[in-house]
């Protein structure tokens, strides 16, 4: 790499710093973070204390980001978390690798149309493969999570625990670029409140509506939903499918209706602590997978 393309690089990350956004280097040429991993952690220098991650190393120093881009032609990476961002990724179907995968561009625009808002205007990056991401500044103190098509099909999110690729950085796919030089807008009400994981619930027993079924369903349906409910976070939305995917026989033979299974997981999945937007996607997946799996009752 020419010593031209370094020096563009180290500017897109200084430029990316000046912006309050936190950079950490890419391998040349990657999307891959070119820091140490946890097994190669030496426990020196600025792990002396413990394994540092890329996000916890993330910086708007520009001394050390002069630093680190004079080893290596790095591509720039973006922490959102630290950053106070929330970038909305809208993947192609090539990226995909199915042509049937539906547009994220497409699906987004058409989930805003029912929310009755016109696509927001913020700043916007076109990615190496075509896709594009949105922009948006998070409110102070709020922690949102990543999310993967559980906005919408081929929507995914970057938060707290993600980042994404700088403009300026350079991958074998081609070049990041900047689609227009608007401010970074807020994220709308209407996104935070599907993008906003459910308030913890207080303690107590889980209160299901009332479910019209076989005895052997509804009581299948109950033990599930408790299950759910009880989850340790990070196994939440393993769960929600589980447990979803096992009541599914049982709508499949005519013993429950459907949709008064997908109230009642719903219920579940929230208090439990997952969002909206997610038991709705997991619920409707699994359910689908189990009817289309589901052995025949005397074969079960």
């Amino acid at each position: 790499m020419t010593h031209d393309a370094r020096s563009a690089l180290l500017a897109a990350a200084l430029a990316a710093a000046g912006r309050g956004w936190h950079v950490f280097p890419l391998r040349p040429g990657s999307k891959v973070p070119a820091l140490h991993g946890a097994k190669a952690c030496s426990r020196t220098g600025p792990c002396a204390g413990g394994h540092v991650k890329w996000e916890q190393r993330a910086t708007t120093d520009p001394g050390r980001i002069r630093a680190a881009w004079a080893q290596a032609p790095y591509n720039v990476g973006i922490a959102t978390g630290p950053s106070g961002l929330v970038v909305i990724d809208l993947d192609t179907p090539e990226h995909k690798g199915k042509r049937d995968a539906p547009c994220g561009a497409t699906t987004f625009a058409a989930l805003c149309e029912r929310a009755g808002h016109a696509v927001p205007a913020t700043y916007r990056t076109r990615t190496a493969s075509g896709g594009t991401h949105l922009y948006f500044t998070a409110p102070p103190g709020v922690r949102l999570p990543n999310t993967a098509g559980t906005i919408a099909a081929s929507v995914d999110t970057r938060a707290w625990g993600g980042y994404v690729v700088a403009t300026g950085s350079i991958t074998p796919g081609g070049r990041y670029e900047a689609l227009c030089a608007a401010e970074t807008a807020a994220v709308p009400g209407w996104l935070l409140s599907i993008l906003r994981p459910a308030p913890a619930r207080a303690a107590g027993p889980l209160r299901l509506p009332a479910v019209d079924g076989s005895r052997a369903a509804v009581a299948a349906l109950e033990a599930e939903c408790a299950v759910v409910a009880a989850a340790p976070e990070g196994g939440r939305n393993v769960a929600l499918n589980r447990s979803a995917f096992k009541v599914g026989r049982f709508v499949a033979w005519g013993d429950i209706p459907r949709h008064m299974v997908e109230v009642a997981f719903q219920e579940a999945g929230e208090a439990a602590g997952l969002t909206a937007v997610e038991c709705r996607a997991t619920i409707r997946s699994a359910l689908d997978s189990s009817l289309r799996t589901a052995r025949p009752r005397e074969a079960a």
